[in-house]
């Protein structure tokens, strides 16, 4: 599925932030899921670290997605070509 340049991109510096941050973060819980398979650790803790990837990544993307449907609400209400695109990458984040 390819997203058109405006919905991946965040216009509003606040929220690109937010966006930058929760990847920034989950990179960081990333490195230490590798680091604890490699050191061998108690499958808890590779889990639990995973589990901490996927949540800040699934809100990233949230985060990206409901900022392109606050744009796209307020400026082409009728579009229901861009609205269904977003529905998909709404629902592709469940």
């Amino acid at each position: 599925m390819s997203i058109s340049p405006d919905i991946a991109a965040a216009h509003d510096p606040e929220s690109k932030r937010k966006i930058v941050n929760r990847l920034r973060r989950a990179h960081g819980q990333l490195a230490a899921v590798i680091a604890a398979v490699e050191d061998e650790a108690h499958c808890r803790d590779v889990v639990q670290q995973l589990s901490a990837v996927s949540k800040a990544v699934d809100r990233a993307g949230f985060l990206v997605v409901a900022g392109a449907l606050k744009e796209c609400m307020a400026e082409e209400p009728d579009d229901s070509e861009r609205i269904d695109e977003l529905e998909k990458l709404f629902l592709s984040l469940a």
